[in-house]
């Protein structure tokens, strides 16, 4: 047979070019907040791959592939901007009409049309005269017929004539009749059994003949191409013929000779009629259609000649011998039995089409991978934590089965016990005399002392203790000399010192200095605790850091008796209970070596599944579930069976585990019933339990040689941090005792002044004449006036002397006090004038003289601005005195206030920083916290 029979392949659609990034991008912005700039090379990637799938594609696996990664894009795409509104303009593939469509669907539909069309054009251009081409050939037909299945199943209310659900529904039977047509070719190449390929046959021909009904119709609309309908009716009688061919031969082997010829003579009409059809096909057909082969018309009309003549010839083959031989009843076409239909041919899910690795490995990743809808990452969100159960859950048994072994290894004594036995067969010549524990201990000890020992530390505890306690015990002696130079003077000039108590002003000071001796006692007390457990650790210390430690081991070790192999000791053993006991201890071993092992494996397997968890990404499938609900659970649960095979290994390490303990059980109990008798064996023991004593004792020492360190540290770093309170205080009270030494000399100098102002004068003999008195001010008079009309010359008559002041009250603390009551303003009836008033001027403080009332003139302002008293009408005779001035008591340091001719008081001695307040009560910085209990207790660890 030169010819293959002609399929029919489904014109594709033509497209407008389509902008995709302007959308996108705005969507981006809109929906995800993001700045659209970012995504620049992804809106030109999808834009490329739209123009490679609709543009520059062909009917080739290059075109299937384009449009494959297309389609997946688009899925990808609609699953993240199902809102998206872009303007698709498709050409229908019959009509030629444009539709233009917003919708993301449409698009969809249209690239699913193009996809079919191009796996019809695959299917049709195969070789099927090769396996291979009948094989590809078959499946492309399935495929086409699954993808337009889908849209038509998917897609309601299609806009434009190719993509209608009448439309679509007659390409789906074109494709699957032609796919059974591929199907029967194969069974004919393959010699299949005749009622088999009857019942393909007949399975195409009725296709074929439905196909012929439904076709009239598109032809009366001027859809489907004329040369369709010529090619399907030529298939239905050929089909039919084959059928009834088939089936003829099937009978005749089963004896039915009668109804053999009957469907032979069936088969010829049949045959000739598609023959005549296949002849006016052949003649009128064009070689202009995309939808059918070239060789069309010359190939159907060739199948049809070979076939009718192969029908005639087997008809009168089958008269001859009914005449000659059967002599069987013919019965009429009508009356036969209808030949059975097999469906060979379904179609191929568009699932199962892109769930194919190697079409996923086409898609590609998804272009927009970096986009993840909010409801993807909270799904993603339960998938971890579902994951994480699972790797807390295997960690939880890892943990547990570690825990398992050491306490079935610790509960029986093995890893020590193992040792002993060891030592006991070989006879203890190659252990250490010193314990490895001992020998870090010496080491750790050995450095640290080096480096500062104790008795340093101790003695630079003591000198820290004592430089604070006479610290603090300067300050106190300050204090008190303060205060009792205050009441001297209290003393020596009763009513006229004006100076405050101390007792009220260093209140806080001395609360201060009461509080740190009290941490200073409370410190000594720890200090003693320090001391004797110093002294309770000293000696083994001492010896552990001696040479002598090594012999103090190694007479643990000395046997009883003679030097010897304690199983010797025992006249019950012998080399084979030795060979024994040394089989015993190496196949517990070995065991012991199978649980590290296993344990290591264990922590590997467990190292690959965290890191396969971590690696997991299912956003991807969240994705494209995205609008499936209820999907999750379901999704999850498959999902994580990818961490099932290393579940599997980490219960088989348990199980393998359990296995070596109870074999190591049993090899330990062995072991001790066979080595456990004899007097070596308590020899042995008794060794150990010195040994071990040894050992607890100089653990006990280094454990109290650290607490002693670490005491020792804590009161350095108390007695560094009471020694700047200290010295602290020291300032303070430094600083509070020198203002008072600068007000106690000056009111020393008030109160001589006094003194010496209440000393009665003689009276001086009166004058001829009085001068005229004068004038009355209007106001009340000034300071400096009323200083000034006080008369202290010697006259005529005596001027009295002036009252005594009044007892000018205490002040409570450091501040503001009112200037000195003034003593009473003199009359000047009866007086002498006073003297003239002199030119005031700015006065400067004269240096100290030898007369003691040299310095009253300090007394009156330099900054006073009240007017002069006013001269008198006549001038007076000249004074024999200058009247004293009346002293302003203003101090301008803290506590007082208004101005003085007095010297400033001296400034702080260095490093004190701000002054202390008016009431003398210093903030002191907080004692050191926690000393009395991590100092004083600490000890006592």
């Amino acid at each position: 047979m030169s010819h293959q029979s002609p399929m029919i392949s489904i014109p594709k659609k033509t497209t407008d070019e389509v902008d995709w990034t302007t959308p996108i991008r705005h969507l981006i912005a809109k929906s995800y907040g993001e700045n659209p700039d970012n995504y620049i090379q992804e809106c030109q990637a999808l834009q490329r791959c739209r123009q490679d799938a609709v543009k520059g594609a062909g009917s080739d696996t290059t075109g299937r592939d384009l449009l494959y990664k297309y389609f997946g894009q688009l899925e990808l795409l609609e699953l993240r901007f199902s809102e998206i509104r872009v303007n698709f303009s498709w050409h229908d593939a019959f009509t030629n009409k444009v539709t233009t469509q917003t919708s993301i669907a449409f698009e969809k539909a249209s690239i699913l049309f193009q996809i079919a069309a191009t796996h019809s054009a695959i299917a049709a251009s195969q070789s099927r005269f090769e396996p291979e081409g009948i094989k590809l050939a078959f499946h492309y037909f399935r495929a086409c017929a699954g993808m337009l299945t889908y849209v038509n199943e998917n897609f309601l209310h299609a806009p434009s004539t190719d993509l209608s659900r009448e439309v679509i529904k007659f390409l789906v039977g074109i494709i699957l009749a032609q796919a059974t047509e591929v199907f029967l070719e194969k069974c004919i190449d393959e010699k299949k059994a005749n009622a088999l390929v009857s019942k393909i046959a007949s399975q195409a021909a009725s296709m074929y003949t439905s196909l012929n009904e439904e076709v009239k119709d598109f032809q009366g609309k001027g859809i489907i191409d004329r040369n369709w309908v010529t090619v399907i009716q030529i298939k239905s009688k050929l089909f039919a013929s084959l059928a009834q061919c088939y089936r003829a031969q099937a009978d005749m082997k089963a004896g039915n000779h009668g109804d053999a010829l009957a469907r032979w003579i069936l088969a010829e009409s049949l045959a000739k009629e598609a023959h005549r059809s296949a002849s006016s096909f052949s003649a009128l057909f064009s070689h202009v259609s995309s939808t059918l082969p070239a060789d069309a018309g010359p190939s159907i009309l060739d199948r049809t000649k070979s076939h009718s003549q192969f029908c005639t010839e087997r008809k009168n083959e089958a008269q001859r011998e009914n005449d000659l031989i059967y002599n069987a009843v013919v019965p009429s076409a009508e009356v036969l039995p209808p030949i059975e239909k097999a469906s060979v041919a379904t179609p191929i899910p568009i699932q199962e089409v892109y769930g194919s690795p190697d079409v996923q490995k086409v898609i590609g990743p998804d272009i927009f991978m970096k986009l993840i809808p909010l409801s993807v990452h909270e799904s993603a969100s339960v998938y971890s934590e579902e994951k994480a159960k699972l790797v807390r859950k295997e960690v939880e048994n890892a943990e547990s089965a570690e825990v398992e072994v050491r306490s079935a290894l610790e509960a029986t004594g093995v890893q020590d016990g193992l040792a002993r036995f060891k030592g006991m067969v070989d006879g203890g010549a190659e252990e250490q005399p010193i314990p490895l524990d001992v020998r870090r201990w010496i080491e750790d000890i050995g450095i640290i002392e080096d480096r500062e020992s104790v008795d340093t530390l101790m003695g630079e505890l003591t000198r820290l203790k004592e430089s604070v306690r006479g610290e603090l015990e300067n300050t106190s002696r300050e204090l008190e000399a303060e205060s009792h130079e205050c009441e001297a003077m209290r003393i020596k000039y009763d009513h006229l010192w004006t100076q405050e108590p101390s007792a009220g002003l260093n209140k806080a000071l001395r609360r201060d200095l009461k509080s740190h001796m009290a941490a200073l006692d409370a410190a000594a007390t720890s200090d003693q605790q320090v001391v004797a457990l110093w002294d309770s650790v000293k000696g083994d210390i001492s010896l552990l850091l001696s040479p002598g430690v090594e012999e103090v081991f190694c007479a643990t070790l000395q046997p009883a008796g003679p030097s010897q192999s304690l199983l010797e000791l025992d006249v019950g053993y012998d080399e084979q209970e030795r060979t024994r006991i040394r089989q015993f201890t190496s196949e517990i071993e070995e065991r012991l070596g199978r649980l590290k092992k296993i344990s290591y494996e264990r922590g590997e397997v467990l190292k690959d599944l965290k890191e396969k968890i971590q690696a997991d990404d299912v956003s991807h499938l969240l994705l494209l579930h995205r609008r499936n609900t209820g999907v999750e659970p379901a999704l999850f649960a498959a999902e994580l069976e990818k961490f099932r095979p290393y579940q599997q290994r980490l219960a088989a390490t348990v199980h393998h585990q359990q296995v070596a303990i109870q074999e190591i059980q049993s090899l330990w109990k062995g072991l001790r019933d066979l080595a456990g008798r004899g007097p070596g064996v308590k020899e042995w023991e008794e060794q150990e339990r010195l040994k071990k004593d040894m050992v607890r004792r100089f653990s006990r020492a280094r454990d109290g040689y650290m607490d002693v360190r670490d005491g020792i540290m804590k009161g350095l770093q108390f007695y560094k941090q009471l020694m700047e309170l200290a010295a602290s205080l020291a300032r303070n009270v430094k600083s509070f005792t020198s203002e008072r030494r600068v007000e106690r000399e000056r009111l020393i100098g008030h109160a001589e002044v006094q003194q010496r102002l209440s000393v009665p004068k003689q009276p001086l003999p009166p004058v001829d004449s009085k001068p005229p008195l004068p004038p009355q001010p209007h106001s009340r008079p000034s300071l400096e006036a009323s200083f000034a009309s006080m008369n202290l010359q010697t006259g005529r008559h005596a001027t009295p002397p002036p009252p005594k002041p009044p007892q000018v009250p205490q002040p409570s603390s450091y501040a503001v006090s009112p200037p000195a009551p003034q003593p009473q303003r003199l009359s000047t009836h009866g007086f002498p004038p006073p003297p003239p008033q002199l030119t005031r001027s700015t006065y400067v403080p004269p240096p100290p003289a030898q007369d003691p009332y040299a310095s009253l003139g300090l007394f009156t302002s330099p900054q006073s601005n009240s007017p002069a008293v006013r001269q008198p009408s006549a001038p007076p005779p000249p004074p024999s005195q200058k009247p004293p001035s009346q002293p302003s008591h203003s101090y301008t340091k803290q506590g007082y206030s208004g101005s003085s001719t007095f010297p400033a008081p001296p400034p702080p001695p260095p490093g004190v920083g701000t002054r202390i307040s008016s009431q003398h009560q210093p903030i002191s910085p907080p004692a050191p916290q926690g000393y009395n209990n991590q100092y004083k207790y600490g000890y006592g660890r």
